[in-house]
Formats: C-alpha cells, structure tokens, sequence
C-alpha cells in the first residue's frame, strides 16, 4: 500500500464509526430513559458484563461511571460462572454487552441474576436475541456495518457501546448534579485532583524561608531578601507585623530608571503598597487564576489579621501540578 491508500483506508474506518455513532441519536427513547432510571434508583452497584471486546468496552464504561458519581464495577463473565457471580447483590443492577445477544458465558449467568431479582439492562444489537429478550430494559447498539475491511474484527458495533457507555455516565452524572469538586474527589491523584484539592498552604514556603523585610530597610536589604530567598520579590511589612506591600523586580527596574539611591533609600518608599495576595485555604487554581490575570509570578499569603504567613511562586504550582 502507498501512502494514500493508507490515508483514504483511515478516512473510511472514521466515516463507518462516526456514521455508527450518530445513528445511536434515533434510539435514545423512553429505553434510554427507563435506563437511567433503573441506575439512578439503584442502591447497590451497577455491575458491568461482558466477553471479548465487549468485555474490554464494559471494563471502560464501568470506570466512567464509577469516577462520574455512579458506583460500578466489572465482572468477567467467564469467572463469574466459577464463583465471582457472589460479587452482585440483590440491590444491583446488571449492565450487560453483547453484540449478538447470544454471549454464552453471559447467558448462563441469567437464569441465577433473575433469582436474585437484579434488574438488567442489555446493550445488544437486537431485541428479539436470547439476551434482549432476557432483559429487563433493551439499549439497541446495532451498526450497519464494521469498520473492519473483512466485517470481522469488531470495530464500529465497540465504538457505538463505549458511545452509548459514555451517554449514560453523562445523563447520570448531569441528573445527580455532580460537581468538578466531586469529580476531583474520586481522582485525588490525578491532575484533576490536584487542581481542585489542593489548597495555598499545602504548597507555599513558610517561616524563615518567607521573604520579609521592614519598611525601614534600605532597597539594598530588601534586594538581597530577594536574592536569598529565591522568589524574585519580597513582602513588605509594618511595624504591627502587617504586610504594607511587595517589592519586585520590577520595582527595582523602576527605581534605577530614577536613580535612585538604592543604598539610603528605605523600601518603603519606593515598594508598591497594598499589593495582590491570597489567603492559605484558597484553592491553588483559584490562586493562579489571579496571577495569570495580573500577570504576576509570585504571591504573599495573609492570614485574618492581613499578616504575612507564606508565599508561593509560579514554579511551587508548576511542581506542585497545579500547572
């Protein structure tokens, strides 16, 4: 194969799967909505089934629905028949996927679920198969045709599952109202999660590494605070010990375009007052939102009393994740 023949094979397997995946748009009726229902009412867990590449599918959607507010697990027909079917509960519901509906490590599993009273949901791609015809509520996941140039390999009919898959975590997740906060919750390692976890105090510098000097000190003492402590700025306070304001590079630049006295001109005439600061339980995103918008690189932490307790920098986010 040349070049092109590559390409214009790709571009049909995306056309086949993106066709088999609008389709799915017809078909969410009042069984998508009974489905949803089922799993939203659900108090145990929803128990997601399937073989083969279904199998890996339903692996994939039970992770989206566990991480999105939904608590869900998979289980391997094959092992369940040898044991594992102890795992689900009379308060589940079964999520099972077949593209034929005729899965016969699946099917033998029925007859006990129905004992136990679980509800089942099939994906399948006909209602009148052994498992369409078994379940509780039907989710037509048919394709036309797969994207395999054989129409073996399945291709199409497990992009339409994980779609379908996905518009069920995402109804759910839309309906119990979940938050990015909940989401970060059950992801406390992941990017994510440190973005919407982690707070001002877990990263900034505190007690003597803090850059501080009084406004009586010389532009000189506050350039080598700066120096010393690696910040590029330092904090200004009063003689309560409350920040009066910062002193930056950029304050240096400024003053030397005056000629200044650096060596008998106290800082706190030249610093800028007030200055942009943070408090210790403000989320570090929410912290670089202020500092991207100000277009600053470093921060002073104040506690209630307006009194300087840490301080961060671009590169402590940058470490911490944040970024």
């Amino acid at each position: 194969m040349n070049s092109n023949a590559y390409i214009e094979s790709a571009k049909r397997v995306i056309k086949i799967e993106s066709d088999a995946v609008s389709a799915l748009t017809d078909r969410l009726n009042e069984h998508f909505t009974a489905a949803c229902t089922c799993l939203a009412g659900c108090q145990g867990k929803v128990v997601v089934s399937g073989m083969g590449k279904s199998g890996h599918i339903g692996n994939k959607i039970a992770a989206t629905l566990a991480s999105t507010g939904t608590p869900a697990f998979f289980m391997h027909p094959g092992e369940a028949n040898h044991g594992d079917l102890g795992m689900l509960s009379s308060s589940d519901v079964l999520l099972a996927i077949s593209n034929s509906g005729e899965t016969n490590e699946l099917l033998s599993l029925l007859p006990v679920v129905k004992r136990l009273n679980v509800p089942v949901i099939a994906m399948t791609n006909s209602a009148t198969s052994s498992l369409g015809q078994y379940a509780d509520i039907f989710l037509d996941i048919s394709v036309k045709q797969e994207a395999c140039s054989l129409g073996l390999a399945p291709t199409s009919s497990t992009t339409a599952t994980l779609v379908m898959g996905d518009a069920l975590a995402v109804a759910l997740l839309d309906a119990k109202g979940f938050t990015p906060d909940d989401f970060a919750l059950s992801h406390p390692g992941g990017s994510l999660g440190r973005k919407l976890l982690l707070k001002v105090k877990d990263i900034m510098i505190t007690g003597s590494e803090l850059p501080l000097v009084t406004k009586e000190a010389t532009v000189t003492e506050a350039l080598l605070e700066i120096s010393t402590k690696g910040l590029g700025m330092t904090g200004i306070i009063n003689s309560r010990g409350e920040l009066a304001g910062i002193f930056t590079d950029g304050d240096l630049r400024r003053i030397l375009d005056a000629r200044t006295d650096i060596h008998t001109t106290s800082v706190g005439t030249v610093m800028t007052e007030g200055g942009r600061v943070t408090q210790p339980d403000t989320l570090a995103v929410e912290a670089l939102n202020v500092m991207e918008t100000h277009r600053i690189s470093a921060l002073i932490v104040v506690d209630e009393y307006h009194k300087p307790v840490g301080a961060f920098n671009m590169h402590m986010l940058l470490k911490a994740g944040v970024i």
